[in-house]
């Protein structure tokens, strides 16, 4: 549909106001008062002030919508229970309920003495790598130059490989608490009260929906301290009935709305479709990633989908607003240049923001395509004129 208002249609507007016939001191502006006539005359800048958009009415594509109902959920791969790890008592908490974090944020720090006996376990290991390295060098000097027996060369030998294998066993350890190589390297030169300290951090970006630490409690390796999840994505869950499931496929574009009245308003694709029908509600599941940096989309939130399939050709669609009722009829408003003549059609199938216009209207015709409920609300009123001031 062309939208041929704005920036163009203001000039032809005042050439088509400036040849209509003067309007005659006793005849009325705005409505026409004869019987059966439903048309409003508008100068160009109240078609602005009223929002009124004109567009050419075309041909276009309508095929059978499919509506869902669903709900938003986390996103499961951008969702995190955040667990300490090792056992201590909680020193300080710097994260609370709703705070958003960054990545690698520290949330929390506690004081671990199983923490303190795994660094200590390092650095003794690595103490008895460099003694038995330093012994087994020394034996296979003397091995070669015949002084010492091949027994004490394999001995020294034995005890230098497993020295580095308990050196790299505490080093894994500490290693998959989130201690990096550059962190152990350091470790010797630590001071001794920072053996014990242990800081929990944020495992991505996102936001803290769930806190269960205070401070100087006991906590466990496994304790669920906090939950973080990242709401930049989220889903949307739909359930489709198995007749419409042979539409459904993967990669189709699905419009969001919310569900209980808001007027928020948005576009995802489908990235799953499930194989397994519900047993009880005969309907299978369909997954919906949507953007949701403006967090409108809250998890728990009811939303409705609309899937519109491959259609047929109809030889008008208009936008579905531009369509209203009055006194039972469907109309649309068709704009000559000089008013809006409120036109009687008949309406076919409907699709997204289209719906098909079967008789009433032909391709070319000018319309108001938004705005036509203000329009209808004046008629309705009889309270609109070219006139009409604030």
């Amino acid at each position: 549909m062309k939208i041929l208002w704005k920036g163009i249609l203001p000039g032809a507007l005042a050439i088509c106001l400036a040849i209509v016939a003067p309007v005659t001191a006793e005849e009325p502006k705005g409505h026409d008062d004869r019987e059966g006539e439903r048309s409003v005359r508008l100068s160009v800048s109240e078609i602005e002030e009223f929002g009124i958009q004109i567009s050419q009415a075309e041909a276009g594509m309508i095929g059978p919508t499919i509506e869902l109902a669903g709900e938003i959920v986390v996103n499961p791969d951008r969702f995190a229970h955040v667990v300490p790890r090792v056992g201590g008592v909680v020193r300080r908490v710097d994260a609370g309920l709703g705070d958003h974090v960054e990545a690698g944020a520290v949330m929390a720090t506690i004081d671990s003495r199983e923490l303190s006996d795994l660094k200590s376990g390092y650095l003794a290991a690595i103490e008895r790598l460099e003694l038995a390295k330093t012994s087994f060098e020394r034996e296979e000097r003397l091995w070669k130059q015949d002084i010492s027996s091949e027994r004490d060369f394999l001995q020294a030998k034995q005890a230098h490989a497993e020295a580095r294998i308990e050196a790299r066993s505490a080093e894994h350890k500490l290693q998959a608490l989130g201690f990096s190589e550059a962190y152990l390297r350091k470790l010797p030169d630590q001071p001794d009260a920072s053996f014990t300290r242990f800081e929990i951090r944020a495992p991505f970006e996102g936001v803290v929906v769930s806190k269960h630490i205070t401070l100087g409690e006991s906590v466990d390796e496994d304790s669920d301290v906090f939950s973080v999840t990242d709401l930049r994505t989220v889903w949307a869950i739909f359930a489709v009935y198995q007749r419409d499931l042979k539409w459904v496929v993967h990669g189709m574009r699905v419009a969001v709305q919310d569900r209980e009245g808001g007027t928020e308003r948005t576009e995802g694709t489908i990235s799953y479709v499930s194989p397994m029908i519900d047993e009880t509600t005969r309907t299978a599941s369909v997954r919906v990633v949507l953007e949701n940096r403006s967090g409108a989309w809250r998890p728990g939130m009811f939303v409705r989908g609309s899937i519109s399939t491959d259609g047929k050709p109809v030889a008008v669609a208009v936008a579905r607003n531009a369509v209203q009722s009055i006194g039972g009829e469907d109309v649309v408003f068709v704009y000559d240049g000089a008013e809006f003549e409120a036109r009687e059609v008949r309406t076919g199938q409907a699709a997204g923001d289209l719906i098909e216009i079967v008789t009433g209207l032909e391709v070319g015709e000018m319309i108001a395509s938004q705005g036509a409920f203000t329009l209808k609300t004046q008629i309705e009123k009889g309270e609109f004129d070219s006139g009409h001031s604030h």
